[in-house]
C-alpha cells in the first residue's frame, strides 16, 4: 500500500539565509542522545535561536512574524556536515513540510525525501525574489507544485528542479522506503517458499 502521494503543497515561508548551514547548525551533537526522533523540533537550529540561559536571540525562526511557517528557504549546499538523519527529523518536526534552497547535501536530501519532505531547488535569484516577497509580506502563501516543479508565490512563478527518482518517489507515494519493503514482504515470502535452499 503506497503512502500519501505528495503532489502540491502550501503554506507560509521563512528565510534562514546562508550557504553551507550544515547538519550541526540545524541540530547540534549533543540533542542527539534520543531513542526515538520525537521532540527533535525544539531542538532545530537551537544555538543560533537560543542564549545560554534558553532566552531568545533575534533568528527568523524566533520573529513572530514568521510563527507557524511549513516551508524553509536558504541558501546553496543545505544540510552539508555529517550525514545525521536527526537534521531533517528536527525540521519536520518542527513544523516544515519543506524546504527551498540552491542546492542540497546528497545525504540531507535522501533523509528528507524519505520522510515526505520535498526538497526543491530554485536559482538564487529566485530565492531573492521569494525571500523578498516574504520578508514584505510574512502572511503570503507560497505553492509547491511537486508534480509540475513549479513554486507559486504572490503571482510570481519560479521554476524548481527536483531529480527524476525523488520526483517520482513522492508523486507515486512512494519515498518512503522502508514501507515500501515491508509491503512486499508477501512477495518475498512466496519468493522463499519457491528456493530448495531455504527450505
Amino acid at each position: 500500500m503506497a503512502l500519501a502521494k505528495i503532489t502540491s503543497l502550501s503554506g507560509r515561508g521563512v528565510c534562514v539565509p546562508g550557504a553551507d548551514i550544515d547538519t550541526d547548525r540545524i541540530i547540534p551533537a549533543r540533542f542527539m542522545k534520543c531513542i526515538t526522533f520525537d521532540g527533535l523540533g525544539e531542538f532545530a537550529f537551537y544555538d543560533e535561536r537560543k542564549k545560554a540561559d534558553g532566552s531568545d536571540k533575534p533568528h527568523p525562526l524566533n520573529d513572530p512574524r514568521f510563527k507557524g511557517a511549513s516551508i524553509l528557504i536558504s541558501g546553496s549546499n543545505f544540510g552539508c556536515g555529517s550525514s545525521r538523519e536527526h537534521a531533517p527529523q528536527s525540521l519536520y518536526r518542527f513544523g516544515f513540510r519543506a524546504v527551498l534552497a540552491e542546492s542540497f547535501a546528497e545525504i540531507f536530501f535522501g533523509n528528507s525525501i524519505t520522510l515526505g519532505m520535498p526538497c526543491l531547488t530554485l536559482s538564487r535569484d529566485d530565492l531573492v525574489k521569494l525571500a523578498a516577497i516574504i520578508e514584505k509580506n510574512p502572511s503570503a502563501e507560497i505553492a509547491l507544485d511537486v508534480q509540475n516543479r513549479k513554486v507559486t508565490c504572490a503571482g510570481q512563478t519560479f521554476a524548481a528542479g527536483l531529480p527524476h527518482s525523488a520526483h517520482e518517489a513522492l508523486v507515486t507515494g512512494r519515498w518512503d522506503a522502508i514501507a515500501d519493503l515491508l509491503e512486499g514482504l508477501p512477495d518475498v515470502a512466496k519468493t522463499a517458499k519457491s528456493l530448495a535452499y531455504v527450505n
